[in-house]
């Protein structure tokens, strides 16, 4: 895909060559696996789970890991119309060519994607049209939290892997290299690979006509979801890759795994039981590890419920306190209520302060208790008022739409318990006038999906229409409430992923339809329509009724081969207890429920296999150290809140420097943007002494020069910074190189004032060449254009407005390239406004292509 990166909106997506990335040697390598994640790049480097088993795969010496993710549309239509295929990021080898893709399956939505992404591949979608040959095409694999729900994709898949990759992936690799070694088909190793536990081979079970499926092997009928029994053996990985630009770009550290909370709509609740943390030293160490060896400055704590951590107090209070030395930000998504004290709200509000999100799921206290949350109204209100207290002002409150038994009645109440929280600090003073801030509240909506291997894998979901009406419904509510916002989730969308996510292998020929009408992305809003799937539905006469409608509860499931972890009882337990509105317990703090994840008195895990440790929730401590509800501390006035505490010294400024450095290769595709981020990264990896600007959002002192059009190399670009504390030239150099992307070198630094605008060039040098042109045509087609007293050129803006200017001005000189492979060498100004060099480029060699064009500067001249 190199060849047309120059043609690729955003081609950053496809250099890989990221601080911690991979340099690929195949020539050392036996097996060639790729990572795949079915959604754009800056989706899937957000997601730790790719980053945990990119470190697990390359620390084999015999193993390459390397990643690919879904090119957007755009991209796509480019590919197709060069021919080239979609290819690996790290070495740019066609997918077709490696030995093992595994996508990772994050939700149903991106079912199609997976196709499209074999498509863009030149590998064939169904599993049955690779072929015997196990050289040929490679492993197809479906891995993630979406896999115990993936029947309508099975066709597609070779394998699939149920359960957390660090006791899945070794097994499978060791015997992959075995089996292309000795030349197996692909049916002897699928027949060999289904003895790994955790590892489902759909083309081992026929399909029935009701959906359900029959084993082909005696001994292979209930596949196991696999769970590492100590944190302590899943490695994480202290040095990642570090993204150009990811929607979550930061360091998430993993602090436990699985939750017992019990919310009966929750998939992810039940399905990575049971409730494991990481030691709290161990945390520590990776977290300090980690910030040295990635330069971020943003750290998440990552797990299903966060504020169920034993240790979170200690833990967290002392994060925070080495973060706010080093300006890092520290944050805790995934919070219920009452499950962070004043102490941790107070060391929050003290790093940055953001909107809070709080999650009650339904405004009534029975649906509450319905889908056992277990939060009250009271516990809700408390957690605002401390949160007001300490300087928060905004409220975001997630409910669900269309919950088992929700009725008209609960929608009223999402109103009127948004309405407490706004007004929950407006209270009567001494001589009974109201008083304190009114806080704004946004209530987001989403419809509720029934999931597998939930107690509500049996309920229906609404259909969309009456998704509309609730929302629409609660829409015309929340207009007349001041300081009250309402967001929604498309309807349409939860009314696929509806459809989608109890299906079984019937689906297959629906998603196979719908994705070829065009059906892609559909996680995304931008570019969603429902039209190409139902269009599909109608082609493969599918109901769409039957699908989201009532399942019967003594009948078999089309998913119940797959075990993951909870037995049919227990959730046939929980939904009865759901619509009697009991509450169960926590089981990590509570009695045991026996769910059947756990190795118990009571009986062995479901989960178990022959050997493997005791599986069993593994606390830091017996008891949260944490109280439920702590002091309230008194509001501060709006226009008194002050920015969040940065530490005197990192306001210092002791002596700035600009720096000097290249920008070849690949690197050259980066934008200024990417570059700013990467640079402010890798000076906290060489630990340079930053100063700091002050505010709400205090920054590294960074100044960049003028920004370079994306795809000119350069051997003159500079930024500058301002340091804290002395520091000589050569040791700023010595240390910030090592931490350089590659294709980029620092060539010169030197000291500038601390004060004062830096300006920026006026005129730069270029080198000009043409992969088709003749040298001597370049030049002569420069020759004309400088010969020209006027050159007119036009541009149509985004708004559709036409522009003209004169640009003949913008050639000071030229002459004959002493440089190899370069025609001329020009001197472009800036004085009557800047023009792209690209576009220059372009406009004197008519017709030329872009992807041809060859520049380089080689200097900056400053007034």
């Amino acid at each position: 895909m190199r060849e047309i990166l120059a043609l690729l909106p955003k081609p950053s997506r496809y250099l890989g060559i990221e601080e911690g990335a991979v340099e690929v040697d195949l020539s050392k390598t036996e097996l060639h696996t790729v990572l795949a994640f079915p959604d754009m790049y800056e989706v899937g480097m957000s997601y730790l789970g790719l980053k945990i088993l990119y470190s697990l795969l390359n620390n084999h010496p015999k193993i390459t890991a390397e990643r690919v993710f879904a090119p957007c549309r755009d991209a796509a239509k480019i590919m197709r119309e060069h021919n080239v295929p979609l290819a690996t990021l790290e070495s740019d080898t066609p997918l077709a060519k490696t030995h093992l893709i595994g996508f990772t399956v994050t939700t149903e939505l991106c079912f199609t994607n997976l196709l499209y992404m074999l498509d863009l591949a030149h590998i064939p979608l169904r599993a049955e049209d690779r072929g015997e040959d196990l050289l040929r095409y490679p492993i197809i694999m479906a891995g993630g939290g979406c896999t115990l729900c993936s029947e309508p994709v099975a066709p597609f898949m070779d394998i699939m892997a149920l359960g957390e990759g660090e006791l899945i992936l070794p097994p499978l690799t060791t015997l992959l290299m075995q089996a292309r070694r000795e030349k197996w088909t692909k049916t002897q190793f699928l027949e060999a690979a289904r003895f790994i536990p955790g590892i489902y081979v759909p083309r081992f079970f026929d399909l029935k006509e009701d959906g359900t499926l029959t084993p082909k092997f005696a001994d292979y009928t209930k596949i196991k979801r696999r769970a590492v029994a100590d944190l302590k053996d899943a490695p994480y990985p202290e040095k990642q890759v570090v993204p150009f630009g990811a929607v979550h770009n930061r360091l998430s550290l993993e602090i436990a795994r699985g939750c017992t909370r019990g919310c009966r709509f929750c998939q992810a609740g039940m399905t990575l039981r049971p409730s494991r943390e990481r030691n709290v030293e161990e945390i520590k160490q990776i977290l300090n590890s980690c910030l040295d060896k990635t330069g971020f400055d943003d750290v998440s704590f990552l797990a299903l419920s966060c504020g169920d951590f034993s240790m979170l107090k200690h833990l967290f209070l002392d994060a925070a306190k080495k973060c706010r030395q080093e300006q890092i930000s520290i944050s805790l998504p995934s919070l219920r209520v009452g499950s962070v004290d004043g102490d941790i709200m107070k060391a929050m509000a003290g790093i940055r302060r953001t909107g809070a999100t709080l999650a009650p799921e339904a405004g009534s206290q029975r649906l509450r208790n319905v889908i056992n949350k277990g939060i009250t109204e009271e516990a809700l209100i408390h957690h605002v008022r401390q949160l007001v207290g300490y300087g928060w002002q905004q409220v975001k409150l997630y409910f669900m739409l269309g919950l088992p038994t929700e009725t008209y009645e609960d929608l009223d109440a999402i109103v009127e318990l948004c309405k407490k929280v706004r007004d929950c600090c407006r209270l009567p003073n001494e001589k009974g006038y109201i008083e304190g801030p009114r806080i704004a509240v946004t209530a987001a909506l989403s419809p509720f999906v029934p999931k597998t291997h939930t107690p509500f894998q049996w309920e229906a979901q609404i259909p969309l229409e009456e998704m509309k009406k609730r929302i629409f419904y609660l829409r015309d509510q929340f207009k007349k409430q001041k300081a009250l916002t309402m967001r929604w989730h498309e309807p349409a969308m939860s009314h696929l992923e509806g459809i989608i996510s109890r299906g079984d292998r019937r689906l297959a020929p629906f998603i196979e339809s719908a994705y070829k009408k065009g059906a892609v992305f559909s996680t995304w809003v931008e570019g969603f329509s429902l039209e190409p799937w139902y269009e599909a539905a109608k082609e493969c006469h599918i109901n769409i009724e039957e699908w989201i409608g009532k399942r019967d509860i003594s009948a078999p499931l089309p998913w119940d081969h797959l075990e993951a972890g909870l037995s049919k009882e227990f959730l046939k337990k929980e939904r009865e207890r759901a619509l009697q509105e009991k509450i169960t317990e926590d089981c990590r703090y509570h009695a045991c429920r026996n769910c059947g994840s756990c190795d118990t008195k009571a009986g062995t895990s479901l989960l178990k296999e022959q050997g493997d440790a005791p599986l069993q929730t593994m606390l830091n401590q017996a008891h949260r150290d944490q109280i439920e509800f702590g002091e309230i501390p008194v509001p501060q006035p709006a226009e008194k809140t002050e920015a969040p505490h940065i530490d005197d010294k990192l306001k210092q400024k002791a002596v700035r420097y600009r720096i000097w450095h290249k920008k070849m290769g690949q690197s050259a595709f980066l934008s200024q943007l990417e570059i700013q981020a990467l640079f402010d990264r890798a000076m906290r990896r060489a630990k340079l002494p930053l100063a700091f600007s002050q505010g709400f959002h205090p920054m590294p002192l960074l100044t960049f020069g003028m920004a370079l059009t994306t795809g000119i190399e350069s051997e003159a670009e500079w930024f500058a910074i301002t340091l804290r504390s002395p520091m000589d030239k050569e040791d700023v150099v010595r240390a910030l190189n090592p931490h350089m992307l590659r294709g980029m070198e620092i060539t010169a630094i030197e000291e500038i004032p601390l004060t004062g605008t830096i300006r920026n060039a006026v005129k730069e040098t270029f080198l000009l060449g043409h992969t088709t042109y003749a040298d001597e045509a370049v030049r002569n087609a420069m020759e004309d254009f400088a010969g020209k007293n006027e050159v007119i050129y036009s541009k149509t803006n985004k708004r559709g407005v036409q522009k003209t200017r004169n640009i003949r001005p913008v050639l000071t000189a030229y002459k004959k390239s002493e440089y190899p492979d370069f025609a001329v060498e020009m001197t472009l100004s800036w004085e009557e406004g800047y023009i792209s060099p690209i576009t220059f480029s372009q406009f004197i060699l008519e017709n030329s292509s872009g992807v041809a064009l060859k520049i380089r500067k080689i200097q900056q001249h400053f007034a």
